[in-house]
């Protein structure tokens, strides 16, 4: 199998698209929508079926074009990589599976989160060792993106996974991927605003999102009734701030991360 695609032209919007675009053809890969901006994703040039977008949409506005290759995209190219417990591969580069480790299959479209960030890293490490101390029995993974962390749990053996995002593509590639590894009997995937869904009753929550929504999250009762949460994304003046809401909430931190002095994550245990 080869990469899904070799050229991406993207078309950055002001505005939001008012629903999935009509006649665009097989060549538009999606729209990813980020509060007021849009960013339509196509494999060929696209500018007369954008411009009559922006005819039927008269309050979008046109900001910039890009057109780069799907390795510069997602700033490199795609490889397998390893942790402790995870074999997680693209499925064009998938063929040198490690028999003592869980495979995933994981490809990412043009959604960011190929699962080399590091705080995505210590996100894994952390979830094995939840696993270690006695996993859990269900998991709420909000902002999914391409649905990694959602997977690794489900791989681990946790048999009821939501994975939430309010991003439409992002949920779309997500569904995608748990049906390639073959969890869609464990692993759901839904479009919903993670503040929303906090007070789901779930023994481990992950959190590798917004600072805003975190601090929404840790502010609500509900968080505290989780057995475990795995809270990363966070710089050092955020991650200052998550510590002492946890303190008060009440919650105990079990390890931290802190990669290249920048990117905090937490795993912790609710005490209340």
């Amino acid at each position: 199998m080869d990469i899904p695609y070799n050229d991406l032209h993207i078309y950055y919007l002001r505005g939001r698209v008012a629903n999935a675009p009509h006649g665009f053809g097989p060549e538009f890969i999606g729209n990813w929508q980020e509060s007021d901006a849009a960013f339509l994703f196509f494999t060929q040039p696209a500018e007369s079926r954008v411009n009559a977008l922006l005819r039927r949409q008269p309050e979008l506005a046109l900001v910039d074009t890009f057109h780069m290759s799907y390795a510069d995209w997602h700033g490199g190219e795609i490889k397998p990589f390893v942790t402790d417990r995870f074999y997680v591969a693209p499925p064009w580069a998938a063929s040198g599976r490690d028999e003592n480790r869980l495979p995933i299959l994981l490809d990412p479209g043009v959604v960011f989160g190929a699962g080399t960030h590091p705080t995505t890293q210590s996100c894994l490490e952390a979830l094995e060792i939840v696993w270690q101390q006695g996993g859990a029995e269900s998991a709420l993974d909000l902002g999914t993106g391409t649905g990694l962390l959602a997977l690794a749990a489900a791989r681990l053996g946790c048999p009821r996974v939501l994975a939430v995002d309010n991003n439409g593509l992002a949920v779309r590639i997500t569904r995608e991927n748990i049906h390639a590894n073959s969890l869609d009997a464990r692993a759901l995937a839904v479009i919903a605003d993670a503040r929303e869904l906090i007070a789901c009753p779930v023994d481990l929550v992950i959190a590798n999102i917004h600072f805003d929504v975190m601090r929404h999250l840790l502010a609500s009762p509900e968080f505290y009734e989780k057995k475990w949460f795995i809270l990363s994304g966070l710089l050092r003046s955020q991650a200052r701030q998550v510590e002492e809401m946890i303190h008060y909430g009440p919650g105990r931190i079990v390890q931290r991360w802190i990669n290249d002095g920048v990117w905090y994550t937490f795993l912790g245990a609710c005490t209340g």
